[in-house]
Order: structure tokens, then C-alpha cells, then sequence
């Protein structure tokens, strides 16, 4: 994830980020293995929900916190470090998705009880995380379309939209996770729908430019 202009638009936990993974600017850790580090840590996460106990789901989101948190050691260490690449961004953007999807596969199994008419939990979970794969796959599409500025979430005060989930502590604290699951199947298939109109939209304005330097090259 890139952040450009002052230094205040740049997202807190991205520079606290940068702050803690300094240190290792000329050592042998590359941005890989924090990468690494990160996926493991969200797939515990994901475990720790299927049980569906209290105790289970705290402990899984405070594995989830540390997890969303080291999603930024790997880009500001790749960026400090001269040590970005394709396959570094594209790894990173995979596991984004596969620990978030899991993640809801994860919450909606350990539901015991139906939250709307009878349509199993677990599902609404796969609905959830099928349409964040889906914003997944649009953002990459739009950063490779419009650059990474286009692909940019929206921001406020330093907190982006995806810093929602250290709250989820409070959801599980609060013995939320089923209404959390419940939201999140309508939330996340309409906030996709929406991405996908802002790909379009710049699908239409990218084309015209493509195909007069096409012609211009011909």
C-alpha cells in the first residue's frame, strides 16, 4: 500500500509501522517474511473463530489486531528497504484476501443458530468473504488500470475504512460476532457492488487514452 502527500494523510498504524521495522532496513528479513508472518498469524485468527466460544472468539481478535497491524510492516519495510517487487505486492494482496476470507468462512461456522430464516451462518460468512475477494481482485485490477493512487481507500484523520477492524474486540467483548457476520453479508456484497461501478468508471476513462496511443503509434 502506497501513501503519497504530507505525512498526516499517512495512516497511523502505517507509520507506526514504518517506526517498529526501521531497524531491519539492512538486515536479511525481507518484506516476504513478514508477509509470512502476517498470513500465519490471520490463519490463527481464523482458527480461533470456528469454535464459536466466547473465550475462542477474544482471543481470535486480538490475533486478528496484530495481524491487520503487521499487513503494513511489509510495505514500509519494502519501501525503506529498496526491496519492493511484483511478486512481493501481488503475495501481499493475495494473503490480504485469504485471511480475510477465512476469516468470515471462520466466524459464520462457529455460529450455532440460524440468523436469517434459515440460511445456515456459515454461509452468510462465504457471502461476506466471497465479496471482499471480490473488492480484492477490483482493487488490483484498478491499481494496475489507474496506479496505486486510483486503488487508494478513503481516509480520515489518519484511520482508513479496513482500520475498522481493530474494533473487533469490542464486537466479541460485547459477544457480537453473530450480528457482526450478519452485517457484513449485506455490508460487503453492497460495498462491492459499488466497487465494481467505480472499476467500470475507470475502465471507460482508461480506454480512450489506450486506443489514441495505440492509433498515435500506429
Amino acid at each position: 500500500m502506497t501513501y503519497s502527500g504530507a505525512s498526516v494523510q499517512r495512516p497511523w498504524d502505517a507509520r507506526l509501522a514504518r517506526y517498529l521495522v526501521a531497524p531491519l532496513k539492512d538486515t536479511w528479513v525481507t518484506p516476504n517474511y513478514l508477509t509470512t508472518v502476517r498470513l500465519c498469524v490471520g490463519l490463527a485468527a481464523a482458527v480461533a473463530f470456528m469454535p464459536g466460544t466466547y473465550g475462542w472468539s477474544n482471543v481470535a481478535a486480538l490475533l486478528l489486531i496484530v495481524s491487520n497491524f503487521l499487513d503494513h510492516t511489509d510495505g514500509e519495510l519494502a519501501r525503506i528497504s529498496g526491496k519492493s517487487s511484483r511478486v512481493g505486492h501481488i503475495y501481499d494482496l493475495a494473503s490480504d484476501a485469504v485471511v480475510t476470507i477465512l476469516l468470515f468462512v471462520a466466524m459464520g461456522s462457529g455460529i450455532k443458530h440460524s440468523l436469517i430464516l434459515s440460511v445456515p451462518p456459515i454461509l452468510l460468512g462465504t457471502l461476506a468473504g466471497v465479496a471482499v475477494a471480490l473488492i480484492f481482485w477490483l482493487r488490483m485490477r484498478i491499481e494496475d488500470l489507474g496506479g496505486k493512487e486510483a486503488s487508494r481507500q478513503p481516509s480520515m484523520g489518519g484511520f482508513e475504512t479496513e482500520d475498522v477492524l481493530y474494533l473487533l474486540p469490542l464486537v466479541t467483548l460485547c459477544d457480537g460476532v453473530a450480528p457482526f457476520v450478519l452485517a457484513a453479508s449485506v455490508g460487503a456484497p453492497l460495498f462491492a457492488v459499488w466497487v465494481v461501478f467505480d472499476y467500470r468508471r475507470l475502465v471507460r476513462r482508461v480506454r480512450p487514452r489506450a486506443q489514441q496511443h495505440t492509433v498515435g503509434a500506429a
